[in-house]
């Protein structure tokens, strides 16, 4: 994990150049911003863009912290649910976490999530406290891939801090942080294993087709240091698979043995690169007094025409998981 704080000086600027956005785009969603947010975050400050650019090419990095940015916390209180959040609230917030996560990827929604919203809110709701997904907070969120049930999920995520007053950590785990040697590689690169839909991806049409899952390797790319695909809550072995069910205790003891954590305060900033990393949460008693955790996040994907049959345009940003998509090879997936 990499930590960057940035100069006063260059966090100046870059609250000038949003100031600036703010002026020409009425919100982070604006479709001409989103379409230009990588040009846009070409300005940003020159550490940042190297750190950036070593998790994009160079894949020395796999996620990274940014501190000490041009925006802070929430000045509202945390709502209570995501569709009650103030649409103006977090404007600025916004146009920094599109500035940097573009220069990973092309913003992307899904159309089962959030009502399709491009910016989704990280926040405990009352009622799914043991959920794992981003609105639990009575257990750990285990270790997983974001969106790891499609084919279609994003290359890379962003997560900015809005309220964290319990030092809630997020954990992570990467590629790096693992001995490959002691895992049954020929299985994990195997299609022998079921991924399923989190809790949170839900049917949003009548006659949309509820997703089982899809079976598929854990592990892909190269063997000396692979790319991961593991939601552990939701992955198991294909029935009778006796020996994928063993490869994959053994890859999640692994996970949650070499796990670390990071505490992000009002303003931080994490990216992850969403091949090389797992990302989680603590569990945290949720108070729904305007007080609790609250993140922002953005999902990019490098390639915006690969979800092409699952949009419903070229330059619609939100992916529909239950349209069929075109056929396509897995193993690489």
């Amino acid at each position: 994990m990499r930590e960057i704080s940035l100069t006063e000086e260059a966090s100046l600027e870059c609250s000038d150049l949003l100031d600036t956005l703010h002026k020409q785009f009425a919100t982070a969603d604006d479709p001409g911003f989103l379409r230009r947010a990588g040009h846009y975050g070409s300005r940003l400050p020159a550490e940042l863009l190297d750190a950036i650019d070593e998790m994009r090419y160079a894949e020395s990095v796999a996620t990274l912290v940014v501190r000490n940015g041009p925006v802070g916390g929430a000045d509202c209180p945390t709502p209570g649910h995501w569709k009650e959040r103030n649409r103006d609230a977090t404007i600025r917030q916004d146009f920094w976490l599109a500035l940097t996560v573009s220069q990973l990827g092309d913003p992307i929604g899904w159309s089962s999530l959030q009502d399709g919203q491009i910016y989704n809110d990280i926040l405990p709701i009352q009622g799914q406290e043991d959920q794992q997904t981003g609105h639990g907070s009575d257990a750990d969120l285990e270790l997983h891939i974001e969106d790891c049930f499609s084919d279609e999920r994003c290359d890379a995520l962003a997560l900015l801090c809005l309220r964290n007053h319990d030092k809630v950590p997020n954990t992570i785990v990467t590629g790096t942080d693992l001995d490959f040697s002691e895992l049954d590689l020929d299985v994990l690169f195997s299609p022998r294993f079921l991924i399923k839909p989190d809790s949170e991806h839900v049917r949003r049409a009548d006659n949309a087709s509820e997703t089982g899952g899809l079976t598929r390797p854990l592990l892909f790319g190269s063997r000396e240091s692979p790319y991961l695909r593991v939601d552990v809550p939701y992955t198991e072995a294909l029935p009778g698979d006796t020996r994928a069910a063993e490869a994959l205790d053994a890859l999640s003891a692994q996970l949650a043995q070499r796990a670390a954590t990071v505490c992000l305060a009002e303003g931080d900033l994490l990216l992850i690169d969403n091949h090389r990393a797992l990302h989680g949460r603590r569990t945290f008693r949720a108070r729904y007094d305007g007080t609790d955790r609250w993140m922002r996040k953005l999902t990019v994907v490098r390639d915006l025409r690969r979800s092409r049959a699952m949009r419903g345009g070229p330059e619609d940003r939100v992916i529909n998981p239950f349209r069929e998509p075109s056929p396509r090879a897995t193993a690489a997936h």
